[in-house]
């Protein structure tokens, strides 16, 4: 398979234009600022789909960028004792502790919801 080059300047392919400049698009200025806790809203629920019968618990709706949200799952990993990770803007912790992450995140000044039985 060929290696793609990515393109440089997105969108343009050419200028006529004498003072036309070029911009990188910068993926850094994209970022999302991170709210407070007390202006998060944030669903705890377990989830056994696509994951072989194995249960997870997921804690949705951080709004803020990577690097805090690694930072909150770093901290629910440390204080369940297990394992887990954040992507795509939700945090999954491995097994049931969907009371334990709840009161957790209520500690820390989170709006908290159970979703699901």
């Amino acid at each position: 398979m060929a290696k793609q080059k990515k393109q440089r300047f997105e969108g343009i392919v050419y200028s006529t234009a004498n003072d036309f400049s070029y911009t990188d698009a910068d993926p850094q200025d994209s970022e999302q600022e991170t709210l407070s806790p007390n202006k998060q809203h944030l669903k705890v629920m377990l989830d056994r789909k696509a994951r072989k019968g194995k249960v997870v618990t997921i804690v949705q709706g951080f709004i803020g960028n990577e690097n805090d949200l690694n930072n909150l799952a770093k901290k629910i990993k440390q204080k369940c004792g297990v394992g887990g990770g954040a992507k795509e803007g939700d945090i999954l912790i491995q097994g049931d502790f969907k009371a334990k992450v709840s009161e957790l995140l209520k500690s820390e000044g989170y709006a908290v919801k159970l979703v699901g039985g």
